[in-house]
């Protein structure tokens, strides 16, 4: 039987949000079974919890983020992906802002930190979704499907028409039975273009974005002194968004997920579809 797990201790972090440009604090916190994975905003009173579902993702500008009526916790993508990749089924997350911190711009500070903490078996079974059929959403050019399969399996393909990206890997892919999700996803970082950093902070977002928390391209060239961390690193991050976006689901996948060119407010429509209908899913409390 496979079981669910949480943390064995507590897991503080201290770091800038991305788009609010301001200093977070946030603990990651052991939770019993079948609490799954919720956000409590602190810094109001009386402290609100918002639960990590796809019925509650309300904006995807940039980010994924959760609401409860009016509150919400942003950029929650990278956390949720670490959480979903270190198989982290409980785990309450307190964060004295809207948003948690984006660390180094990938899910390593995550991951890290989660390991340090210690991740232990709980005594219940772990609980999944199954896909029974095939799902597939839309937007122009770009789509993104679930299919069925036992396990989890996930691909992604990028196409940017950017000769900086356009000469790095542009398809990867992860295998939950046969790759470390530490090793093989969560080292790559966030990226943008350098034109769109004015754009962005018209629009309030990414005032705490820089050359430490993500990669920036310019043209033909990458801003960062120490390039890239490997030849994938630009799809690789975009696997890693998508990881993350999946887990709100509330449960991990039995599924193969596959997208081109799909983003934080696409994938979350996939879940919602999937979710309306009835026989395209199921929850399993273990694997056969």
């Amino acid at each position: 039987m496979i079981k669910q797990k949480t943390l064995a201790s507590e897991a503080t972090v201290n770091g800038i949000g991305l788009h609010s440009g301001k200093e977070i604090c946030m603990r990651i916190m052991p939770a019993p079974e079948n609490f799954g994975i919720r956000f409590r905003r602190t810094d109001i009173t009386p402290a609100v919890e918002i639960l990590a579902q796809a019925t509650r993702v309300n904006d995807t500008r940039l980010a994924t983020a959760v609401f409860e009526g009016k509150v919400f916790v942003s950029t929650i993508e990278h956390l949720m992906s670490a959480l979903c990749g270190l198989s982290v089924d409980n785990a309450l997350i307190e964060v004295n802002a809207p948003e948690t911190p984006i660390l180094d711009g990938s899910a390593l500070g995550y991951t890290d930190l989660m390991e340090r903490a210690g991740i232990v078996e709980q005594d219940a079974p772990r609980r999944f979704c199954r896909i029974r059929k095939t799902v597939r959403v839309a937007e122009g050019d770009k789509w993104a499907k679930l299919e069925p399969f036992e396990g989890f399996t996930a691909e992604f393909t990028i196409a940017f028409n950017n000769p900086v990206i356009d000469k790095t890997v542009q398809t990867v892919s992860f295998h939950s039975e046969s790759d470390d999700y530490v090793k093989a996803v969560a080292y790559a970082r966030t990226f943008c273009f350098a034109e769109d950093v004015k754009k962005m902070h018209a629009a309030g977002l990414a005032l705490g974005g820089s050359l430490e928390n993500a990669v920036v391209v310019e043209g033909d060239a990458i801003l960062n002194p120490e390039g890239l961390r490997a030849p994938d690193e630009f799809a690789k991050h975009k696997l890693l968004d998508s990881i993350g976006d999946l887990y709100v689901l509330g449960f991990p996948l039995y599924a193969k997920y596959s997208a081109y060119k799909s983003g934080h407010g696409l994938n979350n429509r996939l879940l919602r579809t999937v979710l309306s209908e009835k026989d395209a899913w199921e929850i399993v409390s273990q694997e056969v």
